[in-house]
């Protein structure tokens, strides 16, 4: 395969499995949320995590031949290991941020009748991106740090990357688990961190939804808080770094 054709390779396959990740996860927030949807008041967290874990997984299966990062922090992860060359890194974002834009433009059209007939269409903002429990930008960002080192940690964790001594059978770790292992992981970590700020844990997750819902054309719906969307931003990021220098140091 030649470099063209592996740069179009990831960007149409992390613009495809991105898409389909955030189409499903916030799908999820509109199936509980909106009245007239036949799984209005089934919203609740256990769904919300188990939910965004199988988006994770359907969205990476798909996007296999880029290596399925869908996710800029992921990307980051692996780039500061040395699994990703930096070259490459414009065509996942580009891929990345492109398809979580349109994945929630996807989830106006399937619902939109649902839209259309919602009765406090000033709510709707949370179906498409991530509101903290309590405000604190700081302490936000800390949150969101935390939870994307456990995620991108345990990627770059994961046998691909991992040394190979020779003489000695290659440790095989989680990776017989495949997309599925991460897809647990995102559980875990949506179950057990995801409380304090909804866990967005990838900046294109939350950006490209947000974005989608200021261009869609809901009437009075809710206005977006652009002074808390730089958090799923620069959190996600600091949690990748941080996990890829503890990884260097045991590696």
């Amino acid at each position: 395969m030649s470099t063209l054709e592996n740069l179009r390779t990831i960007t149409v396959n992390e613009f495809i499995g991105t898409a389909i990740l955030v189409l499903i996860g916030c799908g999820i927030g509109a199936l509980g949320s909106l009245r007239k949807s036949l799984g209005f008041g089934s919203g609740n967290w256990s769904l919300t995590a188990f939910g965004w874990g199988m988006a994770v997984f359907v969205g990476a299966s798909v996007a296999w031949e880029s290596g399925a990062h869908l996710n800029p922090a992921v990307t980051l992860g692996l780039v500061l290991t040395g699994a990703t060359s930096w070259s490459t890194v414009p065509f996942y974002l580009l891929g990345e941020f492109s398809g979580a834009i349109v994945g929630g433009l996807l989830v106006y059209v399937v619902y939109k009748k649902q839209f259309d007939d919602h009765d406090q269409p000033h709510t709707t903002g949370s179906i498409f991106y991530t509101k903290p429990g309590v405000r604190s930008l700081g302490w936000n960002t800390v949150s969101e740090a935390v939870a994307t080192f456990v995620l991108v940690y345990w990627i770059i964790q994961q046998a691909p990357w991992q040394p190979v001594v020779e003489g000695q059978a290659p440790n095989l770790g989680n990776i017989g688990l495949g997309y599925a292992g991460v897809a647990f992981a995102v559980i875990a970590i949506g179950a057990g961190l995801g409380g304090s700020t909804g866990y967005a844990i990838n900046p294109a997750r939350d950006l490209g939804p947000r974005i989608a819902y200021a261009l869609l054309p809901l009437r009075g719906k809710e206005k977006i808080d652009w002074g808390y969307a730089w958090v799923p931003i620069v959190g996600p990021l600091l949690g990748a770094a941080a996990a890829a220098a503890v990884y260097s140091l045991n590696y």
